[in-house]
């Protein structure tokens, strides 16, 4: 009797879906040593920082148009803007100036940080998208702290993914500067750090007492600064409105500038879901704050989309990090199709009366 025939299996290679990457999240998004190369690199800062600088310039020098804008103008006489207005002047572009460098940095660390954590392609597109965004120029062309929040976001976020790699002292310290950044800005902003809580305790744990530390007195200054200058509780929660389900529904128009465009990204962000930490952190940030503060909206009339403002970078990459798995071409199409969306809407905003005028003056009163 012959033996039968030995069959030779070939070895199998490790399986591309890790324990860390079980849905295989890093495909497509993976450095590719043909073009990760510091060009590339450089380009993931650079090129979001130019679109988004030269979208800023537009029609900057126009006058003040919201509610919020013009209180800020009329303060340029006091002592804590006087000093700005004898280096700059009083024109719209030097009133602006600080918004939109704000916002020029922001969308270089946007590209910046998503090409640290996931390639240089993802940084570029993550870092255009926010730049295309028409409330990114929007915010950048108003002289108020909005734009400094989401810099402030942003730049919390890199640090806190430095500190949470490595942790060191001096990398933690400059973490909490930028979380009390952050909230001087604007205190609701500080929902972020549900965002970062959730990840530093799910991917890790072992540095979570120094970030809660951390954490709290970066805040603190902004839960002491009502109280020190005299400002009655709640005053600027009052702003808000009641999360009923026709805000809700206007929520991506006002948070996204256009509502196909809100839609756009949401549903992109769908295909970005982790179970890796990169996309961990960026969903977190994305989501958790939006939560936290409808939660608290049913107790007090909080919600308004502004407030949320600070989660457009996170939005921005994870549709980035969905939109890199496909082809150059369509990646380009995609680009030119987000700023075609949000050109009405940019257009429309500087219109003597245009049909939305009333609409944000109104809703800027409540």
């Amino acid at each position: 009797m012959k033996d039968a025939n030995t069959v030779v299996l070939p070895r199998l290679a490790l399986t591309e879906v890790s324990v860390e990457d079980p849905w295989g999240e890093d495909h497509g998004t993976a450095p590719d040593p043909a073009t990760d190369t510091l060009r590339w690199r450089v380009a993931a800062w650079l090129v979001p920082a130019l679109v988004m600088g030269a979208l800023c310039l537009v029609r900057a020098g126009e006058p003040a148009r919201s509610r919020g804008e013009v209180a800020i103008w009329s303060m340029a006489g006091s002592p804590l803007m006087r000093w700005w207005v004898e280096v700059l002047g009083t024109s719209g572009l030097a009133l602006r100036a600080l918004a939109m460098l704000a916002t020029t940095a922001a969308a270089a660390l946007v590209g910046g940080l998503a090409a640290r954590l996931f390639a240089p392609r993802v940084g570029l597109l993550a870092g255009v998208i926010f730049a295309l965004l028409p409330t990114s120029t929007r915010y950048a062309q108003e002289a108020q702290p909005y734009a400094l929040t989401v810099f402030a976001a942003v730049l919390a976020t890199f640090f806190l993914v430095l500190a949470i790699d490595r942790p060191k002292f001096g990398r933690f310290a400059v973490y909490g500067a930028a979380v009390l950044v952050l909230g001087l800005c604007h205190g609701l902003a500080l929902l972020l750090l549900a965002g970062h809580g959730w990840a530093v305790f799910a991917f890790r744990r072992g540095v979570a007492g120094r970030w809660l530390v951390v954490a709290f007195l970066g805040a603190l200054p902004a839960a002491a600064a009502p109280v020190l200058l005299g400002e009655q509780p709640g005053a600027q929660i009052a702003r808000g409105s009641d999360p009923s389900l026709a805000v809700l529904a206007a929520t991506p128009r006002e948070l996204f500038g256009v509502t196909a465009l809100g839609v756009v990204l949401l549903g992109l962000a769908l295909f970005s879901l982790p179970l890796r930490r990169s996309a961990a952190i960026y969903t977190a940030w994305a989501a958790v704050p939006p939560l936290v503060l409808l939660l608290v909206a049913q107790a007090t009339p909080v919600w308004l989309p502004q407030f949320l403002l600070f989660t457009l970078p996170a939005w921005a990459t994870l549709s980035a990090v969905a939109l890199a798995r496909a082809r150059a071409r369509w990646c380009v199409a995609a680009l030119v199709a987000i700023a075609l969306l949000g050109v009405p809407v940019q257009v429309a905003r500087w219109e003597p009366q245009g049909p939305s005028a009333g609409h944000e003056q109104a809703r800027e009163d409540r």
